[in-house]
């Protein structure tokens, strides 16, 4: 079983993202939290479950997708980093990653 850690950017980002919806609907931001950790919560037993990003083939980071939110992470050991969080219609820029 493998410990779920999440970086600082993440946080800020699903933060950032849950804000926003809130303005609108309170309940739609909680629920995408909640939903949020639910799915990297599920990676401490399943840490492959995730895809690998198509942007970034051959890599070592893989995304789970909880839409409106694509959640990037990689294994260290017996850990699962989670290392940044963006919404789907985004661009992913490689170096975000790297600077995680």
């Amino acid at each position: 079983m493998a410990e779920v850690v999440w970086t600082e950017p993440a946080l800020q980002e699903l933060d950032a993202i849950a804000e926003y919806i809130a303005l609108d609907n309170r309940a739609a931001a909680r629920k995408l939290v909640e939903a949020v950790f639910d799915k990297t919560e599920r990676l401490r037993d399943f840490p492959q479950s995730g895809r690998v990003p198509p942007e970034l083939p051959n890599s070592i980071y893989r995304e789970v997708i909880v839409p409106p939110c694509r959640i990037f992470y990689r294994e260290d050991d017996d850990r699962v980093l989670i290392l940044y969080v963006m919404r789907e219609e985004r661009q992913l820029r490689s170096y975000i990653l790297e600077s995680c």
